[in-house]
Formats: structure tokens, C-alpha cells, sequence
């Protein structure tokens, strides 16, 4: 049997659980879409660094191939003729270093230089080519051993004549192949098999770091290559993750504390409670009334249990204080009185016979209890007396009297429940006029052991007939306290001597063969329940 404590325990625990997963899994959604996002931007920026050095070095190509053709009508020419051509068009093209007219493998005439008669090989072992060429190398006429890059136009079939340009590439490292830690930690050109890195000699090897990201990105108009390298984008982004802890805890804990707010309903007992109604979980039994003097049944208490799948049996003590902390005690009787009424087929069809109901202090007032009773029960016209028992302990505190006499006007008799157990004062006997007065159990049980209680029993008794109100006994299960009673004058009585709440369905038999009903229903032994 659930406990209340335990079970407000279980749903506290469940919806913090559930509260810390979301906290939880928004924190690592957040940093895993910071990482990712910082991944990709570094990748994009790896990318737009490699593209931009690309294009600025295509930039500075593109025009020597588009003035290549007026250079090549030169080879051939005197140098005292095209020498003041080179001179301008070298002026013309910023970059470039110098100009050289070839002829049969001798460089000839140079923008610089002027008349020159020096073996290609000499200077370039590559060059002379019959095909165009880029060629990343060293110079070895002006600044011997800075790094150039010569462009070579052949306008011969056999490659020995043609057109070089030397762009003084020592100049645009700057711009192209300077690194942008911690991103990029390296930038190399790549022409051939030679290699030229930022602030370095041209070299005929690369060597790179064994666990570095390499990209590569070529040109797509000359045959040259950029070479980037660093720690990769990945990493950097892993690096750079603790910095947005801060904003992602942040964003975790308010995302915790609105599912905290947003489970305040769904994951609370009051939650169950509604569920349980909605799918009819609870159950109607009732315990039956008998006359003290024939034994014979004149009524029965509707009583309600409850046979949670998700928690299993679950005691009237724990959901029906809980029901009317939160307001949901209107909605477990109103359940109750259509249960009742769909299934009285199950009761005697004669006005003698008894069926009552227990009804909360707040159901009680304002009229709610009249308008679901016009609802519910009048509109189908049962035979049965209906009897509306009210808790002495919270029932009396203020009374609609409106609805009293409208009770009464109905026939509807109305019942003080646990008399005995509250703080009323007696005054309230006179105000609400009641039909039935209920001796608590805790008094039954003490007759003959407790000389207190006993006192106390004898005086109800004695109040109740001075009123001239009905007297039950709740609670009996020895003769000796029947015997008791009955001589006293108490005239019905209810307790486990006569019979145990049971199910509806089981009542029938039950008063046919006036015996206890099975101990077991629906294969699950009965617990011993309070009636409330």
C-alpha cells in the first residue's frame, strides 16, 4: 500500500530527474552546437584564408598573360629597340622585378639590365622550355638568393626563344603566406616541386607537423598551389569550449527551471489523480448498513478505492486528503455519483434502501453539489434514498443553508460522518438539522476498554436521541460492542462484524447469501482500507 509521503516522494524525485536530464541534455546540445558552429567557422576561415591567398596571387599572373603577346613580337628585336618597351611594361606591372628578351637559350636584353648576353641555364637550369611555365626559384642576378617566380612564354617551337618575367614574389609573402594564429600556423607556395614558405628560402621539401590539418587549395588558372596548415578547426573549436561553458550553463539551468514550472502539473499526484479519472481507474465499493434489531442490510456507504496501474493500490487516506488540498474532490465525487448511478442496478429498487455519499466541505458549498446532483442523480429518477454524509472536521465550518433546505426538499438526508471527531460546536446540530448522526469508529472500538470513550459514545447516544436524530455505528466487529449499542438504542450499524467493503458487483451475492464477499478481487487480495 502507497503512502502519501511516498509517494509525493516518487513524483518529487521523477520530476527532478527529469528537470536535471533537461538541464542536462540542453547543456551538452548547447556546448555540442557551440563546438560545431566554431568548427565550421574555422574551417570557413581556413577555406576564405587559402581562397584569399589564391586569388591575390592570380591577380598578379593574370596580367602577365593577357601583355604576354606584345613581349613576344619583341624576341628577336634589338634590345636598343625593345629595351624602353620593357622598361614600360615592367613599370606597368608593379610586381614584376624584371623582364627578359631569350634568343636561342642567351637572355639578351633585360628591362634592368638593358643588353645582357648570359646562358639561360646559367641562371635558371629549368629554362629554357618549349612549354609555358610558372617556376618557383632563387634569383642570381639582382638580389642573388631571394626568392622569385618566373613566368616563361616560349615563342619558338624548340622552346629556346621566348619571354621570362620575374615577379618579385619576396614582396607578396606578406600579404599571401603570413600565418593567422592560432588558426593557421603555416602557409607555404606551392610551384612544382619547390616550396616557399613565409619568411623562408625556396626549398624542394615540406615538412609539416605529423598531427596538423593540411589544406590545399590550387589555382585555378596557373599551376601553382597553396599549402595551409594548422592544430585543424576541430580542435581549435575543443581548445575554445570552455570559454562558453558560462552561457551554456546558464542556458541549462533556466531550461531546468521552466521544465520545473512545466511539470508542476503533468508530473504531481493531482496529475495521476486526473489521469486516474479520465481512464476510470478508480473503483466504487461499498460496505452495507444493517438494522441492530432484524440483521437485515437497509443501506450501504459508497466508498472509493483505487487501483493505480502505475503505482498500485493506493489508500482513500492518501488520494482523498490530496484530492481536496488540490481542489480535485468536487471532480472524485462528482465520479462517484455517476459511477453510483450507472451502476444502481446492483441495489435493492426500494426507498428503505440507503445510499450514501460522502461529500467534501468544498463540494458541500456555493451550490456545486446541488447542480451536480440535479445532473447526475435527480435527472434519472433513482428509487434508492440518497443520504449526503459530511465530515464533521471539515464540513462544518461554513454552511451554505440555502443548500440544506434545498437538500432537504429533495428528500436528500444529510449526515454528519466521524461525529465525535471534530471541534464543532453543538450549535451546529441546530443549524444544519441533520438526518443521521455516525458514531467514529476510534468511539465503537473503545467500548468496554476505554472508560473515556466510552462516556463520550454514551453521550452522543443520548445527544442523538434527544435530537431525535438516526444513530450509526461505524466500525463494529464484536458482538459485545453490537450488544452495546443496541441496547443503547443505536439502530443501524456498519462495520467489518457484518461485512467488508467490497466491490459492487459483488453486493448482490452478498446480500443474497448475507455472507462476507470473497476475500479476492480481480486476482489481487483486498487490502484492509480505511472507509475514508
Amino acid at each position: 500500500m502507497q503512502t502519501a509521503q511516498r509517494i509525493i516522494k516518487n513524483y518529487r524525485r521523477n520530476r527532478i530527474i527529469v528537470c536535471v536530464m533537461v538541464a542536462l541534455i540542453t547543456l551538452f546540445l548547447t556546448l555540442g552546437i557551440r563546438f560545431i558552429s566554431q568548427r565550421n567557422l574555422n574551417q570557413e576561415r581556413v577555406l576564405a584564408f587559402a581562397n584569399h591567398s589564391v586569388s591575390a596571387l592570380d591577380k598578379i599572373l593574370l596580367p602577365l598573360k593577357t601583355g604576354r603577346e606584345t613581349l613576344q613580337n619583341l624576341v628577336g628585336s634589338p634590345c636598343s629597340e625593345a629595351h624602353l618597351t620593357l622598361r614600360k611594361q615592367a613599370a606597368t606591372l608593379q610586381t614584376v622585378r624584371s623582364i627578359a628578351l631569350i634568343k636561342e637559350g642567351i637572355l639578351y636584353c633585360s628591362s634592368i639590365f638593358g643588353n645582357r648576353d648570359v646562358p639561360l641555364r646559367q641562371l635558371q637550369p629549368d629554362l629554357p622550355s618549349s612549354q609555358p611555365r610558372l617556376v618557383l626559384s632563387t634569383d642570381q642576378s639582382l638580389l642573388k638568393g631571394s626568392p622569385i617566380l618566373i613566368q616563361w612564354y616560349p615563342v619558338s617551337s624548340n622552346g629556346e626563344d621566348g619571354v621570362m618575367q620575374v615577379v618579385n614574389i619576396d614582396l607578396l609573402t606578406r600579404i599571401m603566406l603570413e600565418p593567422q594564429r592560432p588558426l593557421i600556423t603555416e602557409v607555404s607556395l606551392n610551384v612544382g616541386n619547390r616550396y616557399l614558405r613565409y619568411d623562408q628560402n625556396v626549398t624542394d621539401t615540406l615538412t609539416l607537423k605529423e598531427d596538423a590539418m593540411v589544406m590545399r587549395q590550387t589555382s585555378a588558372h596557373f599551376p601553382f598551389t597553396i599549402i595551409v596548415s594548422g592544430p585543424g578547426a576541430g580542435e581549435l573549436a575543443l581548445k575554445n569550449l570552455p570559454s562558453q561553458l558560462p552561457l551554456a550553463v546558464l542556458l541549462s539551468l533556466l531550461l531546468g527551471y521552466i521544465a520545473w514550472l512545466a511539470t508542476a502539473s503533468r508530473m504531481s499526484f493531482t496529475w495521476e489523480i486526473n489521469l486516474g479519472i479520465a481512464a476510470r481507474e478508480f473503483e466504487l465499493f461499498c460496505q452495507p448498513l444493517l438494522n441492530a434489531r432484524t440483521q437485515k442490510c437497509v443501506g450501504v456507504e459508497i466508498l472509493l478505492r483505487w487501483n493505480n496501474p502505475r503505482q498500485g493500490w493506493i489508500s482513500p487516506d492518501v488520494f482523498i486528503p490530496l484530492a481536496e488540498e488540490h481542489n480535485l474532490i468536487a471532480p472524485l465525487t462528482r465520479y462517484v455519483i455517476m459511477e453510483t448511478v450507472r451502476q444502481i442496478g446492483y441495489f435493492p429498487a426500494n426507498k428503505g434502501f440507503h445510499i450514501g455519499i460522502n461529500v467534501a466541505a468544498s463540494h458541500f458549498r456555493n451550490g456545486v453539489l446541488l447542480h451536480d446532483l440535479n445532473r447526475y442523480w435527480f435527472s434519472t429518477h433513482p428509487t434508492q434514498q440518497l443520504i449526503i454524509e459530511l465530515t464533521e472536521r471539515d464540513a462544518l465550518l461554513d454552511v451554505d443553508y440555502r443548500m440544506v433546505r434545498e437538500l432537504h426538499r429533495k428528500e436528500v438526508k444529510l449526515a454528519i460522518d466521524d461525529f465525535g471527531t471534530g471541534n464543532s460546536s453543538l450549535s451546529w446540530l441546530e443549524k444544519l438539522r441533520p438526518d443521521v448522526l455516525k458514531i467514529d469508529k476510534s468511539f465503537t472500538m473503545a467500548l468496554g476498554t476505554d472508560a473515556v470513550n466510552s462516556t463520550v459514545t454514551d453521550m452522543i447516544i443520548a445527544l442523538g436521541k434527544r435530537l431525535n436524530i438516526e444513530l450509526v455505528a461505524e466500525g463494529v466487529e464484536t458482538q459485545e460492542q453490537a450488544r452495546y449499542l443496541r441496547k443503547h438504542g443505536v439502530s443501524i450499524m456498519q462495520g467489518f462484524l457484518y461485512a467488508r467493503p467490497m466491490p459492487l458487483r459483488d453486493f448482490p451475492k452478498w446480500l443474497a447469501e448475507s455472507s462476507p464477499p470473497p476475500a479476492r478481487h480481480n486476482r489481487h487480495i483486498m487490502p484492509v482500507m480505511p472507509l475514508r
